[in-house]
């Protein structure tokens, strides 16, 4: 046995000593539970089960080869990299399962930060400031717990196996055996886990692919935006079908399939979109219906925004990043070449939002410029109505203006989902101070996400507020000049839709002018507010070559 490893068992035999030795077994048996579980801590909340870590670990079996054949100075220092490593690791499956309960994905430690900001905004609006700070506080401490510990643990164990070099052999054997014997006979402890685990290895693996298909990506992507069929076109070429209309483009936030498909939510939102189709065909209004699928779920409204507006399918940061640095042409692009006003009303924009300027906008209208003075409904800096008025209030009700193209994101279906604002009059909107005692008697959102039916009440009251707000606003202002284009971006989390649901999302294209419709007759959408589930599927990166060549017919 080396000299600088300590024998903790010569002394520790009677009153003091042993104590000190149960305590010392006790830890040993606690770093053993904790490396065993970092080695197999699965990445999916699904597969997080009693068999999960009933397992053993080819990891550890080649680690304590490692420190019976390696001399012990030189296994130690393997031994601590190999535990920090492991750390992260653990810390990369707490994120993973995280994401894929959220965004039914991986995390990406490349590009994902911008997500975990996000998710910090969301905790601030679900629980407030404080729980929030608490909350990141907390994972931090977690993380350098973590880190710290898995380490420690393993150099541990490292120790033990070096004072007792026949039990740490004869045990490794026995084990290796098994490991080989259950992995030829396919053995598991419970479905789709195998006895004989890799886990860890797998997920370090798997973590290279992420970082070198994030590489590669990047010249990929860099091709498929070089082909632009639209990128030249004069302006008087563009988007001709549309001369004099005022388009608006409404994506409504968590708007999915689920949405008009799922009987525990589609009976009332169907019901609003159904009543819908009957209060505007009354009022002359047609309408077409469809899906499109959307290049994320659960969260991330931008990649869906931009999918949509480019004609690029946008799923990950690094290509959101890449896009709006460059000069791609958005379908608000072709709207400000071709002669309308384009014009951006942001509720959703608290702040300095430098993408704004690849869009296209001629004017942006944010949060902090709508003039409201009402509460936040939880993340939802204004409800959805108020920012259709400020649409209506200034821009189309100006004398002597060009058509306009408006881009408004929805946030009142934005998460937390509590509490959800209530249609008014639309005269005595104000200033929104009237939404104060509705905001006030609103449920918390503490109370609705205390269960999962809870949360999916709250989600299907949240959609068919927003579906309303806008029926209502076309109802009240459309004429025969209007057009709506409205969509959602992404399915919301599987604890509302249940897993596997899928990432299409509604989308919808309502006129008065028939002349509008007819010039889309070719796609094949159905008729109506609601998409069917047996309706058209597009993917969302090819809405905008759709949209500008049915309305743009001399273009070739």
């Amino acid at each position: 046995m080396p000299d600088d490893v300590p024998d903790e068992d010569g002394a520790l035999l009677g009153g003091p000593g042993r104590a000190r030795w149960v305590l010392a077994r006790v830890v040993d048996v606690l770093a053993f539970a904790l490396l065993l579980a970092a080695l197999l801590v699965p990445h999916q909340l699904a597969r997080l089960s009693p068999g999960a870590f009933t397992r053993v670990p080819v990891e550890a079996l080649v680690g304590v080869l490692v420190v019976l054949v390696v001399p012990w100075r030189a296994a130690r220092f393997v031994v601590a990299v190999a535990g920090a490593l492991l750390g992260l690791l653990t810390l990369g499956a707490f994120f993973d399962m995280g994401f894929d309960a959220v965004l039914t994905r991986p995390f990406d430690p490349v590009l994902d930060w911008v997500v975990v900001s996000d998710g910090v905004e969301f905790l601030t609006s679900a629980v407030g400031r404080g729980g929030a700070i608490a909350a990141v506080v907390g994972a931090v401490l977690l993380t350098v717990a973590v880190l710290v510990l898995v380490t420690a643990a393993a150099l541990r164990l490292a120790r033990l196996a070096v004072r007792h070099p026949g039990a740490a052999g004869t045990t490794t054997a026995a084990l290796t055996v098994v490991w080989v014997t259950c992995a030829s006979l396919g053995v598991d402890t419970a479905p789709g886990e195998p006895v004989a685990a890799d886990s860890a290895a797998t997920a370090a693996r798997d973590r290279v692919v992420q970082v070198r298909a994030g590489v590669q990506d990047r010249a990929a992507f860099a091709a498929l935006a070089a082909v632009d069929r639209f990128r030249n076109t004069p302006a008087d070429r563009l988007l001709t079908g549309l001369k004099g209309k005022d388009v608006l483009v409404a994506f409504v936030e968590s708007y999915g399939r689920s949405a008009v498909t799922d009987p525990a939510m589609a009976p009332g939102v169907n019901a609003v979109l159904d009543e819908g189709t009957k209060t505007l065909t009354a009022a002359g209004f047609g309408s077409r219906s469809a899906f499109l699928s959307s290049p994320t779920a659960g969260g991330g409204s931008w990649l869906a925004h931009s999918t949509t507006l480019s004609g690029l399918w946008i799923d990950n940061q690094q290509r959101y990043r890449t896009l709006v640095s460059s000069d791609r042409l958005t379908l608000n692009g072709a709207f400000h070449r071709a002669g309308w006003r384009t014009v951006g009303i942001m509720p959703g924009v608290t702040r300095t939002w430098p993408e704004g300027g690849f869009y296209g906008f001629d004017h942006i209208t944010d949060s902090r410029t709508m003039g409201y003075a009402g509460p936040h409904f939880s993340w939802a800096p204004m409800p959805d109505q108020y920012a259709l008025a400020v649409l209506q209030r200034t821009e189309l009700d100006r004398k002597d203006r060009p058509p306009v193209m408006a881009e408004l994101p929805m946030v009142s279906s934005h998460a937390p989902w509590a509490p959800i604002p209530k249609l008014v009059d639309w005269p005595t909107l104000g200033d929104g101070s009237l939404f104060g005692p509705i905001s006030a008697s609103g449920a918390r959102p503490e109370s609705v996400w205390a269960s999962p039916a809870g949360v999916r009440a709250a989600y299907r009251d949240s959609i068919e507020y927003s579906l309303s707000a806008l029926i209502s606003w076309v109802r009240t202002y459309g004429d025969d000049r209007t057009v709506l284009v409205f969509l959602g971006d992404h399915q919301p989390a599987p604890i509302v839709t249940g897993t596997n649901a899928g990432r299409d999302v509604p989308i919808t294209i309502v006129a008065h002018d028939p002349k509008v419709l007819d010039q889309i007759a070719g796609w094949g959408w159905q008729d109506g507010l609601r998409p069917s589930p047996g309706a058209p599927v597009w993917r969302m990166d090819t809405f905008r070559d759709h949209f500008l060549s049915a309305f743009s017919p001399t273009t070739p």
